[in-house]
């Protein structure tokens, strides 16, 4: 009988539990978002509800802060499984489906209402472009207009183009605007953009305000230019692989869970970026004068002329023309009705 029970413990300890197979599992998840942020502190209930829903068996392990590297770094790791997933503005967003980085082509939207019309107008194409490069897209995350932040003041585009204007190295999307507005900017890492102001080897960045007081650039860039470069647009990404290795039931939840996460996370951060204009401004930032319709109509034009150039190596043309049919009818309809 001894020896039976012996036998039969070993037995039992050498034998996978089937209890293993419902051990939690953590979602490594990676953002250039600052621990502290609404970004994370979102992210936090998303992970703490999603939590309570599985029974434990599903949550997140965030790496907040930009500690696991730039956005190419993140999709790097998460496609040899170091990381599962990750919160990415447009550049992590474009390395796995360059068709949404359409989403971000310069002057194209005149408010975040257009960039809302077409992003749910032509969801199928995004999500299936996102399913293409490997990942499940959990969710849009709205991350401002983007402003010009320089520490001499712009007030046209020949002040631009003497500055000494910083563009995320290896992104098509800043380069292409850059090259309309005639302007010769230097690439560089985001993680290296404040360093760079220190030393005084750029004196421009680019950004929406919360991003902006997210990083600090603000303490070394003092003046705004009000006219947006972009309506930027970021998201939440999981590996499918991953994805589809979970129960039914946990997929599910992941993306209920994060569908209702991330819509407050947008109507947060559309609110404080709004609040964090206004906050700059009280700090001693100044914001330039606005320039008339003529100026506004310039930008609008070389912004078509950068969605062309864009169109033949980044983004599909015929979803371009498309997106811009969209837009003169929504426009257009606007119109009537006011």
């Amino acid at each position: 009988m001894i020896i039976f029970r012996l036998a039969f413990g070993a037995a039992l300890a050498l034998a996978p539990a089937p209890a293993r197979a419902q051990e939690a599992k953590a979602i490594k998840f990676a953002t250039l978002a600052p621990d502290g942020s609404t970004w994370m502190k979102v992210m936090n209930d998303l992970s703490k509800e999603l939590e309570i829903r599985t029974g434990g068996k599903l949550k997140f392990k965030f790496y907040p802060g930009g500690v696991s590297g730039d956005e190419k770094d993140v999709i790097k790791k998460i496609r040899i499984g170091q990381l599962q997933a990750g919160g990415f503005t447009g550049v992590g967003l474009g390395e796995v489906a360059p068709d949404a980085r359409l989403l971000d082509s310069p002057w194209l939207f005149r408010s975040r209402a257009e960039l809302e019309h077409v992003r749910s107008k032509f969801s199928k194409d995004f999500e299936s472009a996102v399913e293409k490069g490997g990942f499940v897209l959990l969710g849009w995350t709205d991350l401002g207009s983007v402003y010009i932040f320089s520490k001499n003041p712009i007030a046209n585009i020949e002040d631009m183009r003497r500055s000494r204007m910083w563009v995320w190295e290896g992104d098509p999307i800043p380069q292409a605007a850059y090259k309309a507005l005639g302007v010769n900017p230097i690439p560089l890492s985001v993680v290296d953009v404040m360093q760079s102001l220190q030393t005084g080897m750029i004196d421009a960045v680019y950004g929406p305000p919360l991003g902006v007081i997210a990083l600090q650039w603000f303490q070394r860039a003092k003046n705004i230019y009000p006219v947006p470069m972009a309506e930027s647009t970021g998201a939440m990404l999981i590996s499918k692989t991953f994805f589809d290795a979970l129960p039914a039931e946990q997929r599910d939840a992941l993306v209920e869970i994060s569908a209702k996460h991330l819509k407050r996370l947008n109507r947060l951060s559309s609110a404080e970026n709004e609040k964090a204009l206004e906050s700059l401004k009280t700090q001693g930032l100044t914001l330039s004068a606005k320039p008339g319709a003529d100026v506004l109509k310039r930008y609008e034009d070389l912004g078509h002329a950068a969605g062309k150039d864009l169109s033949k190596r980044v983004y599909n043309s015929a979803l371009l023309d498309s997106v811009e049919k969209e837009l003169a009818a929504f426009r257009a309809r606007k119109t009537a009705k006011s």
